[in-house]
């Protein structure tokens, strides 16, 4: 039986592959790691663990992801987003494992009308971006046998995401001012779960990066509305633009994403965000 790793098991990525990881077991064993059992910023521990339990795909659903924090904790974000990341590819090369990581579309300035696609130049804006951004070189330097899948605006029923802070915000507030000027796709974090399991369960595999999220493009403003009208909120939304809510980062004006490389290559169409928004925000409801 085949092992797949999951680092980072507590995350919004890993608690999802945890949910479905049932549907699999009769082909796969999963081995899930957290920060406390496994720390990837450590090289040593990390050869230890492989070495040990040898697994045939590791996907590594951890990250630092305090976009606006990253700017005070550039070391912590770097550790974590690049240098763990490379010692992770150099563990699964010589172990002969899969490895499947999960990078961000704030690689991108977002400075462009056209959609990005996979081999489009980056320029991160930001601690976070960059980190990711190194943590994509080196994963590919120190292991051609890598996937990595850029996805956006991740959200689900567990840990904290927007979906769920505005939800929150709509039961204490009468009214809320959100960026309508910023644009990019939301991703329900259960569909990327799947695109990875189907990835997984591919018998031929093409390796390099890889864009992943839910369709199409829209604004924080139009993803707060959605959340208000599927939740029944009688919530009033203010447009506002980046400038008047400055944040310590600075984020992309325009990310989206071009998705058509991973459906080509792998057979997986992308869904709908208003659908995928709905299926998580009845989960909420209930």
């Amino acid at each position: 039986m085949k092992k797949i790793l999951v680092i980072g098991s507590n995350g919004q990525l890993g608690n999802c592959i945890r949910k479905i990881a049932p549907d699999f077991e009769a082909q796969y064993e999963f081995i899930f790691t957290d920060s406390q059992t496994l720390d990837i910023t450590n090289e040593s521990q990390i050869n230890e663990f492989f070495y040990d339990n040898k697994p045939d795909f590791c996907i590594n659903a951890s990250a630092y992801t305090a976009v606006d924090l990253a700017e005070k904790e550039e070391d912590k974000a770097f550790a974590v987003n690049a240098e763990g990341v490379g010692y992770l590819a150099k563990a699964c090369a010589d172990n002969k494992t899969v490895f499947i990581h999960v990078s961000t579309d704030y690689v991108f300035d977002g400075e462009t009308n056209l959609d990005y696609s996979e081999d489009d130049f980056t320029n991160p804006l930001g601690i976070y971006g960059k980190s990711k951004l190194v943590g994509e070189e080196l994963a590919l330097e120190n292991n051609p046998q890598t996937i990595i899948l850029r996805t956006s605006w991740l959200y689900s029923e567990f840990n904290k995401n927007f979906v769920k802070t505005m939800l929150n915000l709509f039961s204490q507030k009468e009214e809320l001012g959100i960026v309508a000027d910023q644009f990019g796709q939301p991703t329900n974090a259960n569909d990327l779960s799947e695109a990875i399991m189907n990835i997984i369960e591919s018998p031929n595999k093409t390796f390099g990066i890889f864009h992943f999220s839910n369709y199409p493009e829209t604004t924080w403003f139009e993803f707060a509305q959605k959340i208000a009208d599927l939740s029944k909120s009688s919530v009033k939304l203010n447009a506002l633009t980046t400038e008047q809510y400055p944040t310590p980062a600075k984020r992309p004006k325009r990310s989206t994403m071009c998705l058509d490389k991973i459906e080509n290559v792998y057979g997986i169409e992308p869904k709908h965000w208003e659908n995928s928004l709905e299926d998580c925000v009845k989960i909420l409801s209930n």
